[in-house]
């Protein structure tokens, strides 16, 4: 098949690391695979080399960016248009809001045959702008009758796009994203030595965050209830994996608070360092507010640790409540700190979650899964696509 991937930009995060995973899979199973993306604007790290090393066609196209900027977005959409009836692709996968709007309509408008979506998080409950909510779940609306299926990252994203009006029950497949598992399994550095160069001494345990330091990322809850944790356990060390624009102001608030000294914040990583770090945890936690379902909870369970996060969106999805982890009620800080606490007391319980977890997404998240998954719902919207044209259908 020849398959375009679209995507805003390739930043460090799990849209993009699920869309990479794609490109290459199909790469290496001899598809003709091409993807699109806007340039990586921002402080969370790029992934556009490690994209143009993975063998598939990478382009850029300088005006697709994140923000609605009409003429921007109105040269982005032609530009596709013009390049989509050059590459005469198959198959069109696009990712994210942006990109899925303006990427399905011009797939739609150069005629390709097969037009996919993935929803790796609700776009109409992104903004803390309730008129922008409410455009983008109306371009959604819009945008669901000219796709041909909808990929959603987890049975709780399809059941709010369903409830918000969005496509028809019959458009939706779930396919969990997919990660390289191995790399978690068998890190290329062992837990012992990251531990030490991060100054985790044996008996310290490291309770675990990856994500961007960033609104909506549940940092301040952490530090809500860091002092009766560290007051009642010393041997706690928080880290932080991850970079972002609020990184001054919470290492100001740890320093107010006197426990700057047990915090370990890592900064920007290579996405390649991220098993290594998970393996150094103890226990991951993932306060996060909006997720379509939280990678950093699958790759906590990978490296053998339990996970805690609260019930949003696919978190509940991500893990075996009660057995790998727990999901707990919305930003209840309180339930937090006390299920931090559980595990913080009791290492048996944290190896037996840990072993739980691990099995669990084994199974759940493999990339080789997620590759195989994505074929077949190509082969069948591209089937679906012919068996129209056959019978006079149009889209």
């Amino acid at each position: 098949m020849r398959i375009v991937h679209i995507i805003t930009r390739l930043i460090v995060g799990g849209a993009q690391e699920n869309t990479l995973l794609s490109c290459k899979g199909q790469h290496d199973r001899g598809h003709d695979v091409t993807l699109i993306t806007g340039p990586p604007l921002g402080p969370e790290g790029s992934l556009l080399d490690r994209a143009r090393n993975e063998g598939y066609r990478v382009e850029v196209i300088d005006d697709l960016r994140r923000a609605i900027q009409p003429l921007r977005d109105w040269r982005s959409y032609r530009g596709l248009i013009r390049r989509l009836r050059e590459l005469k692709p198959d198959v069109v996968h696009t990712h994210s809001s942006k990109a899925g709007i303006i990427g399905r309509w011009a797939a739609h408008r150069a005629g390709v045959p097969a037009i996919i979506h993935t929803i790796h998080g609700l776009a109409f409950t992104a903004s803390t702008s309730a008129a922008v909510n409410r455009v983008y779940r109306q371009l959604e609306r819009i945008a669901a009758p000219i796709t041909t299926r909808i990929v959603s990252v987890a049975d709780e994203m399809t059941r709010r796009s369903l409830e918000a009006g969005i496509g028809r029950p019959d458009q939706y497949v779930t396919i969990y994203s997919g990660m390289e598992t191995a790399p978690f399994i068998a890190p290329a550095v062992p837990r012992e030595q990251v531990r030490e160069q991060l100054g985790l001494r044996p008996q310290h345990i490291a309770v675990g965050t990856i994500a961007r330091l960033f609104d909506l990322k549940g940092h301040d809850d952490l530090l809500e209830l860091s002092p009766e944790l560290c007051g009642q356990f010393p041997e706690l060390r928080f880290l932080w994996v991850g970079d972002g624009r609020l990184r001054e102001r919470f290492e100001l608030r740890m320093s107010k608070m006197g426990l700057r000294d047990r915090f370990i914040l890592t900064g920007l990583v290579p996405p390649t360092r991220i098993p290594e770090l998970a393996g150094a945890m103890d226990i991951v936690v993932h306060p996060s507010r909006r997720e379509g379902l939280a990678r950093a909870i699958v790759q906590g369970q990978l490296a053998g640790s339990p996970a805690i996060a609260y019930d949003i969106d696919g978190n509940r999805e991500g893990l075996l409540d009660g057995r790998s982890g727990w999901v707990i009620p919305p930003f209840e800080i309180g339930q937090l700190c006390e299920r931090l606490k559980v595990l913080l007391r009791d290492a048996n319980m944290r190896r037996e979650m840990g072993r739980a977890g691990r099995s669990f997404a084994l199974q759940r998240f493999s990339a080789a899964n997620m590759i195989e998954a994505l074929d077949r719902v190509y082969q069948e919207a591209l089937s679906g696509a012919q068996r129209g044209v056959s019978t006079g259908q149009t889209a």
